[in-house]
């Protein structure tokens, strides 16, 4: 009996599908896609209504001969690829080469893989959807025009090498934009006054309001000091206490791009390794006792909604580990914005009951680390809020009035499993305030004026960025971790430590772009071509129409920079540090892993070497320098310059400062509840917390 053929894209993909699908399946992969444009050449024909030249990817030959010859023995062949306009493409591209009807069919789709998603999927196939494949490639004809037609003109005036993207050149610009603000950027003085009151029981903080009659905002210091002299020789009386009450509602399940956001805040990790675990996570890992599991419902969707089952699967086992009172009261729904297409459900654990403890043995650590994150903030979503209990005291000096506020958890509802670890994620406040009464007269025990200076806007942070890129509408889930990562392998952003700062080279190619191809990178309009793609996605427009409108007024700017545009020099900083080869001094280049210095000699000489930045700490087991490196993943560790002679090595950023205890380099690190101090020396046990509090 001939079998029936299931062709999904990836290796780990088809071993789990073929655990539910049984003997009568076959499962195969095709390793993602198998035809695409050309690399050697535009490969779209402009006179010819910008029709697509598809290839076989080179390399790809094998996995072709393969499928052909299953397919030709099979009594059916479903494509199963992943559930967006990425996998609809693929699926197509599969049909043509396997000569299957892509009217018939031929398409099963899954937002998990699971036995009774998967097993479903399989009896219900529907024939390929034109426009979800149109839509794919829309955006690929858009951006191939865009990156072969301008790239060749950053080759000829910049430099040989460059490229310019669709969506990625936005993402500079807003980079770029950001740092122009914050080189412009004027602080401005401003003052506090906060006094430590007490009713002899209790110390706490009274914050500076201004008159009965208006707020006063404090400007500069001999304002300031006159409000004090007043202040230390009046009395301080209650005139207001309220009481009330505040709740905090959880987050909504993850999206592709709050994944990321969250996953870059707690764990550090890039768009791009947060998107490669939750594809091993979503294709399936072998998990003890099971056999190969998906463990989460697919990567790829901008929406928060969840099954009716997934809800109730939750709240059965919110209700039987936590409580009724734990259970949400309703089944809250989140607000839409216009952009999100709802297609699939939020990511969530395949199965609550498969809690991470359960299969921490069968994953990586970092696996665990974003499953664990996955299921906390689903179970999370499905609870009752938090209640604060909330205080608002105001308290009359002489003529000025001060208010202090406190509040204190009641319930703690949802974050007994999670807290979000946003900046602005409210906490519990830690100014206690003791039972007071109104006309009660308090004790000063401290009049604390304090200067201060407004703040520039922060630097973008990968998940800040993508925050950015969607609330603006640019990119789609499956675009932001790409883009991240051509925009710093290009050279036109590096990563400081957490943030992203645009390099000289950035700057000019976004000068460019702004001078010769506004709307390329204009925010909106940029946004409203990712509404016309899904548009074309809904099968409201033609995809060669919107490519058509975009090529009439692209072709225009394309002449008018090939006309006028100059030549840009990029110059290299100078250092003092001399080529042992040739005696030049080297000069800072940046590559795909940040800075290195190269001899500015090239190509007569060729040598480069690696340009570390001083930790400012003396090695304790030769006496050299320890710098500050990074591995070819580009993870920070601190090692000493004496390498490969001295072996000493750290992950964790040296303090500066001696182990009392043995007299080790004492190092900052990360822990669940903090930053500690500990000692590098793994033979000692000392610890203390950043305040120097011993553990």
């Amino acid at each position: 009996m001939n079998k029936t053929l299931v062709i999904v894209e990836s290796p780990a993909k088809a071993k789990t599908i073929s655990k539910y699908l049984g003997r009568n399946y076959k499962v195969e992969a095709s390793m993602g896609h198998v035809r695409d444009l050309p690399k050697s050449q535009m490969g779209i024909d402009i006179e010819n209504d910008f029709e697509p030249k598809y290839i076989t990817i080179r390399g790809k030959g094998e996995v072709i001969d393969r499928l052909k010859k299953e397919a030709k023995t099979a009594e059916k062949v479903y494509l199963a690829t992943d559930p967006d306009r990425e996998g609809e493409a693929i699926s197509w591209h599969l049909a043509q080469i396997l000569n299957i009807d892509p009217d018939k069919p031929c398409r099963i789709e899954f937002n998990e893989i699971t036995k009774n998603t998967v097993k479903n999927a399989v009896k219900n196939p529907r024939p390929i959807h034109d426009d979800l494949v149109n839509a794919q490639q829309a955006r690929r004809v858009l951006d191939r025009l865009v990156g072969y037609m301008i790239s060749p003109l950053l080759w000829k005036n910049v430099k040989y090498g460059l490229s310019a993207g669709r969506v990625q050149s936005v993402a500079v610009r807003i980079i770029c934009d950001r740092e122009n603000e914050i080189k412009a950027f004027k602080p401005e003085e401003y003052w506090t006054i906060t006094a430590l009151l007490s009713d002899d029981s209790t110390v706490f903080e009274g914050r500076f309001y201004g008159t009965e009659s208006e707020k006063l905002d404090l400007k500069d210091q001999q304002q300031v000091m006159d409000i004090v002299k007043e202040l230390e020789g009046a009395e301080y009386v209650v005139t207001g206490v309220k009481k009330g009450e505040k709740k905090r509602n959880p987050a909504p399940p993850f999206t592709t791009s709050t994944l990321q956001q969250e996953a870059s805040r707690k764990y550090g990790f890039t768009a791009k390794k947060t998107m490669l675990l939750a594809q091993q996570l979503y294709e399936g890992v072998d998990i003890q006792g099971e056999g190969s599991v998906g463990l989460i419902t697919y990567i790829r969707t901008d929406s928060t909604r969840l099954s009716e089952d997934a809800k109730n699967e939750a709240r059965k086992f919110i209700l039987e580990n936590y409580g009724s009172d734990y259970v949400s009261g309703d089944k809250a729904k989140v607000k839409a914005s216009g952009r999100i297409q709802d297609a699939h459900e939020a990511i969530r654990p395949t199965s609550v009951l498969r809690r991470p403890e359960d299969v921490k043995s069968s994953l990586s650590r970092d696996q665990y680390r974003l499953y664990k994150l996955i299921w906390d903030r689903f179970v999370a979503s499905q609870m009752a809020a938090a209640v604060y209990d909330t205080l608002t005291v105001d308290i009359k000096a002489g003529r000025y009035f001060f208010k202090a506020t406190g509040s204190s958890i009641r319930f703690p509802g949802f974050m007994h499993v999670y807290m979000e670890s946003s900046e602005d994620a409210p906490e519990e406040d830690k100014n206690t305030i003791p039972e007071l009464t109104e006309g009660q007269v308090l004790k000063l025990v401290e009049i604390k004026p304090q200067q201060h200076f407004t703040q520039p806007p922060p630097r973008y942070t990968e998940a800040s960025l993508i925050k950015t890129l969607e609330e603006k509408g640019i990119g789609r889930p499956s675009t932001y971790a790409p883009i991240l990562s051509t925009i710093q392998e290009r050279g036109y952003v590096v990563k400081e430590g957490k943030v992203l700062v645009p390099t000289e080279l950035g700057y000019i190619v976004n000068d460019i772009m702004l001078k010769y191809f506004k709307d390329i990178v204009d925010i909106g309009f940029t946004a409203d071509m990712e509404n016309k793609l899904d548009a074309v996605e809904s099968g409201q427009i033609q995809w060669k129409e919107l490519v058509r409108d975009f090529y009439n007024q692209f072709s225009k700017e394309l002449k008018d920079a090939m006309e006028k545009m100059g030549s840009y020099a990029i110059p290299d900083e100078q250092t003092d540090i001399k080529c042992e080869l040739c005696g030049r001094n080297m000069v800072v280049k940046h590559g795909r892993y940040g800075k290195f210095l190269a001899c500015p000699g090239y190509p007569e000489c060729k040598n480069t070497k690696p340009l570390y930045q001083d930790a400012g700490v003396v090695c304790p087991e030769c006496g050299g320098r320890v710098l500050v490196k990074r591995t070819r993943t580009g993870r920070v560790y601190y090692g000493c310059e004496n390498n490969p002679t001295c072996g000493f090595m750290t992950w964790d950023k040296p303090t500066g400062e001696k182990c009392p205890q043995c007299g080790g380099i004492l190092v900052e690190k990360n822990t669940k509840s903090g930053s500690i101090i500990k000692c590098s020396n793994k033979q000692c046990n000392y610890e203390v917390s950043m305040n120097n509090e011993k553990i």
